[in-house]
């Protein structure tokens, strides 16, 4: 990616955050974003859902290998924004932008996020958007929802300078979000199913023409309406539909969530994979902010 539009990238990170710092007001005694507004939950018309979620992966493990591997580090930043369209929160429209920056040959996991271009050590760049829809399928059940969306690749190539960057696939994608919260309101259930089907020539992408499912489970503590702490078990499993590839990985981890503001929440997560198939063995460290207004 050039440098221009790293700045660009940068300079958006940097206003989300400043506008929505601005937004400091107190939290309504009858819940929270991070508690009502689960990914479950809808936006009404005229409200807007901006997340900035940023995703470190790091390994010096694999299945492909024993022993210790030289280090390789992937970096993901993802900007999602919706809105609301109707009168019953029922549908949502918006955007995702992916940026990710990749470094191998055994360098620090923070290396990444100098976004730089070095051949065979570093590729970086802005590399899918995705136009997208959320929608509630039953309006009898408020607490399960669906988010669609078609992620267009923007990378000429898989590998940039000698290192992996990113997919050259579409990919159709389509989450399954329920939560239940439990009578105390102290305890909450978070599950989610991702589907994603990458299509593309089999040449242009390990994972062209395969199916990647990701069911989840997150389990929530809240020990005041602002701040929960969370654990969480994923197991992603690739089927083979024509790609020769099958991949599969299991990862456990927690984390926390806390309301900052009335607007504005963080969220921190650490996973490790516990074992896996044709994968890396490493772990992720995660942050993210998101606004409601």
């Amino acid at each position: 990616m050039k440098k221009k539009s790293t700045n660009i990238w940068l300079l958006l990170a940097f206003a989300f955050t400043l506008f929505t710092v601005q937004a400091q007001e107190d939290i309504e005694e009858e819940g929270s974003v991070i508690q009502t507004l689960t990914p479950s939950k809808l936006i009404g018309k005229g409200q807007y859902d901006i997340k900035w979620f940023n995703n470190l992966y790091t390994q010096t493990e694999s299945t492909f290998t024993e022993g210790r591997e030289a280090r390789e580090t992937f970096f993901t930043s993802t900007l999602e924004a919706y809105t609301g369209v109707g009168n019953n929160k029922k549908w949502n429209v918006g955007v995702i932008l992916e940026l990710r920056s990749n470094v191998k040959r055994d360098q620090w996991p923070l290396e990444a996020l100098r976004f730089q271009n070095i051949e065979g050590e570093r590729a970086s760049g802005l590399t899918a958007f995705a136009p997208s829809i959320k929608f509630v399928p039953f309006e009898s059940i408020n607490n399960f929802s669906i988010q669609s969306s078609v992620f267009i690749p923007l990378v000429k190539d898989e590998v940039k300078d000698g290192v992996f960057l990113a997919q050259k696939s579409y990919r159709i994608q389509n989450r399954f979000f329920y939560d239940y919260t439990f009578p105390s309101k102290d305890w909450q259930l978070f599950a989610e199913l991702n589907s994603e089907f990458s299509l593309g020539n089999k040449e242009d992408s390990f994972a062209n023409n395969s199916l990647n499912l990701t069911p989840g489970v997150f389990l929530s503590y809240f020990p005041s309406s602002k701040f929960t702490i969370l654990a969480l078990a994923q197991h992603s499993q690739r089927i083979d539909l024509g790609n020769d590839f099958p991949q599969d990985f299991t990862a456990i981890g927690g984390g926390f969530k806390y309301q900052l503001t009335k607007k504005l929440n963080l969220e921190t997560l650490y996973t490790n994979f516990v074992r896996g198939n044709n994968t890396g063995i490493g772990e992720t460290f995660n942050l993210g902010l998101r606004v409601v207004l």
